[in-house]
């Protein structure tokens, strides 16, 4: 399928126009459906990186002074501008990604609520004002946007990732270079076009495409000007980011690696249960850090519950992630393809069963089959990672608290997927679980109005609700008598 859309930027983005490379290299994009390469972006240098820096830094103060609801408005104009583009970016996302265009689609909606949200939340940075208990001067506190903002985002939601940054950093009034995936780098140029349609001045939004995401981001992090790193991705380059920016000190956001366990309790509605975990676990073909990685089934009714699960992932349809009729596409390139069947492999070896799937379609691109693994052992190597693929390991617990020592058995705490009829005991288990987030009989807890984040090493920080525009601002202290 062509990309057919004029104005889609093929180069990188720094101060509200199209610039190329600095020494002129580009990288292909490929299409994991086929292997058949889309385009070809300009690689930002480390010396691009820097010009994007400056050019976010020359327009900070101008935005950081822009009325609230002047830059609400910009945001609001965003969102209606995806949603009249959202089939066009959702083939977009499809094409570059792999994704079936219903999760696409999906997508596409999702990630423009950041902009509306952030446009409703803009206006709303309210300080506070109080007398000090000493009664000597008044405690004055207001809130500041942080500064400069490099944005670095994964290929698994090339919108979403971008919205839910971009939205909360100009609400607050920063300025941002934004670093996608070198997969996925043309969801990101076509959301930098639409800010630009809707009214962002030049420099406040900058998008670097870069092979060279190492050098490159690290240059950033040591420019002075930056002042705030949030980064989505994986916790071991997380890691690497953390010890980067502290040589600065600055403010950081971490959205990291997931490993969430989906608990159905005994007294659970099956049909519900069911349908919940197709949601947390093929949301994307279960190419997301909420996919649900761990599912532990209550014995008396695992039996059951693995043969409808089983049911539902066999009609699912594999194939290209733009085609109208295909329920899972491609995964994002040949090594996730890999890795997946690599995981798989190793469970069966450690007496794990397949129940359907288990393998690789005899097709050309980035495949693989929809999987159910029972009798998978407490200590397999498919439980301690994050499979990123459409494949669902069983685990039988008998005791409520076999089940959260379980779920809680992981260095990561993202969300957490409890299901059960007995509202107590949801509760009860909901604030047992160390996560960040829990879906209590639902399997999607995703929402632009909510704290989204994790605990231990999932992550610092939130994105979404009104938490994720703090994120951005500074508090500042003014002492005052009058």
């Amino acid at each position: 399928m062509p990309l057919d859309i004029p104005d889609l930027p093929l180069d990188l983005w720094i101060d509200g126009k199209p610039t190329p490379a600095s020494d002129d290299r580009r990288f292909d994009v490929a299409d994991p459906a086929t292997g058949a390469v889309l385009a070809a972006v300009s690689d930002g240098s480390v010396e691009d990186g820097l010009a994007a820096v400056a050019a976010a830094e020359a327009a900070a103060a101008a935005w950081a002074a822009t009325a609230p609801r002047e830059r609400a408005e910009v945001l609001r104009r965003a969102f209606l501008l995806m949603q009249e583009r959202s089939e066009e970016l959702a083939r977009l996302i499809s094409l570059e990604n792999g994704k079936a265009l219903v999760d696409a689609r999906g997508e596409v909606a999702y990630a423009a609520e950041f902009f509306r949200w952030y446009g409703e939340e803009a206006v709303r940075i309210l300080g506070t004002v109080a007398t000090a208990p000493s009664g000597q001067n008044r405690i004055l506190v207001v809130h500041q946007p942080v500064g400069v903002a490099v944005l670095v985002t994964p290929w698994n939601f090339p919108a979403a990732m971008a919205t839910r940054k971009i939205g909360p950093a100009l609400a607050a009034g920063c300025t941002v270079v934004l670093k996608p995936a070198s997969d996925t780098p043309l969801t990101a140029l076509l959301v930098a076009r639409i800010l630009a349609d809707a009214g962002v001045p030049p420099g406040v939004v900058n998008v670097l495409p870069a092979r060279r995401s190492g050098a490159v981001v690290s240059a950033m992090l040591h420019h002075p000007s930056v002042r705030k790193l949030s980064f989505t991705g994986s916790t071991e380059v997380g890691r690497i980011l953390l010890r980067e920016a502290a040589d600065q000190v600055v403010n950081c956001s971490m959205e990291l690696g997931g490993n969430a366990p989906f608990l159905v309790f005994e007294d659970a509605d099956l049909d519900a249960a069911v349908a919940g975990a197709m949601v947390a676990k093929m949301r994307n073909a279960g190419e997301a850090c909420t996919a649900a990685n761990r599912l532990y089934v209550h014995a008396d009714v695992a039996g059951e519950f693995s043969r409808r699960l089983a049911e539902r992932m066999s009609e699912l349809r594999v194939g290209p992630g733009t085609a109208a009729e295909t329920d899972v596409g491609p995964l994002v390139n040949a090594d996730a393809v890999d890795k997946v069947d690599e995981l798989v492999r190793s469970a069966v070896a450690e007496g794990a069963r397949v129940v359907v799937g288990g393998d690789r379609p005899d097709r050309v691109g980035s495949y693989f089959n929809p999987t159910v693994l029972n009798d998978v052992p407490p200590s397999a190597a498919i439980l301690r990672e994050e499979i990123f693929g459409p494949v669902a390991p069983i685990v039988t617990f008998t005791g409520e608290a076999e089940a959260i020592r379980l779920a809680n058995d992981t260095e990561y705490g993202l969300v957490s997927y409890v299901y059960t009829n007995d509202l107590a005991r949801g509760l009860r288990v909901s604030e047992a679980l160390d996560s960040g987030m829990v879906g209590l009989n639902r399997g999607l807890v995703s929402d632009p109005a909510a704290p989204f984040g994790g605990t231990k090493q999932s992550g610092i920080g939130r994105e979404g609700g009104h938490e994720g525009m703090l994120d951005y601002l500074e508090s500042k202290y003014i002492a005052v008598s009058w």
